[in-house]
């Protein structure tokens, strides 16, 4: 069966030594965000070409993957995913689109939902109604914020910025340092396409921001700018 062969294609590209890197790297430890994530190993340039191999993957084979509590089993998931959508017509991407956000439990690390959130549920609502990234944004559940705004990458990437910036005021004081880091990220990709709206955003919200988040988002400013920013911010760290 093309899930058991996925299995024995990822556990022979194993690395136990990276494997160990990897789950320091992730947090896995007590208390952390990736607690319990077990790891093969393996680089996402590999997983990617185990991906594209079996593309035909089943969506009833994919959730088996999903619920795995190896964490390369469910990169290579959401990877086929990925893939899965861009080759389908709009009725199987409808399908693809809901079952992505009936999964939302277990794309549950950062690398699964940032290779993951833009190209499919972003690229999915494209000019359509976007009220779902705002529940996902006001969501318990820290990897729902996480889709919630990376998946706005793709209109920034078409010079469509309300939907960040929107998001992005509902996120300003989230407690987890890998939201500040989301957030700050957005900012910092709609500065390159357009600093002056940027900077409007941020002259109204930057003395209300956690550190991470405005660091990442001032990045690509110049020198003077970025002393500017922060010396004048409020002192408040990031939690």
């Amino acid at each position: 069966m093309m899930l058991d062969q996925i299995k024995k294609d990822l556990t022979q590209l194993g690395n136990p030594e990276k494997a160990k890197n990897l789950a320091r790297f992730f947090k896995t430890g007590k208390g952390e965000y990736g607690e319990g994530d077990i790891f093969l190993g393996i680089p996402v340039p590999e997983q990617r070409k185990v991906a594209k191999r079996h593309i035909d993957l089943s969506l009833k084979d994919l959730q088996e993957l999903l619920r795995s509590k190896i964490h390369e089993h469910r990169l290579t998931g959401v990877l086929i995913l990925v893939f899965k959508y861009e080759k389908s017509d709009s009725s199987d991407k409808n399908k693809i689109f809901r079952f992505y956000l009936n999964n939302t439990e277990n794309i549950n690390n950062w690398d699964l939902v940032d290779l993951s959130a833009p190209k499919i549920i972003g690229e999915h609502l494209k000019n359509k109604n976007t009220a779902i990234l705002f529940e996902l944004a006001k969501s318990e559940n820290l990897w729902e914020r996480r889709i919630a705004i990376l998946s706005t990458f793709v209109f920034i990437r078409n010079n469509d910025f309300e939907d960040t910036l929107r998001i992005s005021e509902l996120l300003l004081h989230d407690e987890h340092d890998l939201i500040h880091k989301a957030v700050g990220w957005m900012l910092k990709e709609i500065g390159k396409r357009d600093q002056e709206i940027e900077e409007k955003f941020l002259r109204k919200n930057y003395m209300e921001m956690p550190r991470t988040m405005l660091r990442y988002a001032i990045e690509k400013f110049g020198e003077s700018k970025r002393k500017f920013y922060l010396a004048k911010r409020s002192p408040i760290k990031s939690p």
